[in-house]
């Protein structure tokens, strides 16, 4: 993968995700919810929240959480639209 793409990231639903950097392999946990209603759009709000850590500088482990915390709320109703201001989510859990 690192002679192609410079980082990865594999997620791997309640096992949460493993990212790729070089030769360098981190783990993250997903983030905990107490019922899982609809899947539609987890991995979409994964990578958005992931890729605002990563455009922002953050550490891969910030952006995991990011990423994790977003697909979570998406995962806890229907519908693939957020219920709730993820960025003021995100800010409660002092991952901004």
């Amino acid at each position: 993968i690192a002679r192609d793409c410079p980082i990865a990231v594999l997620t791997r639903s309640a096992a949460g995700c493993v990212i790729v950097q070089g030769s360098e392999v981190h783990a993250a946990p997903a983030y905990p919810v107490s019922k899982v209603v609809d899947v539609t759009g987890a991995g979409d709000l994964f990578a958005a929240g992931f890729l605002y850590g990563y455009t922002s500088g953050k550490p891969l482990a910030k952006c995991a959480q990011l990423g994790a915390v977003a697909a979570a709320e998406i995962i806890s109703h229907m519908g693939a639209r957020p219920e709730i201001n993820l960025r003021s989510h995100a800010q409660a859990l002092e991952l901004l």
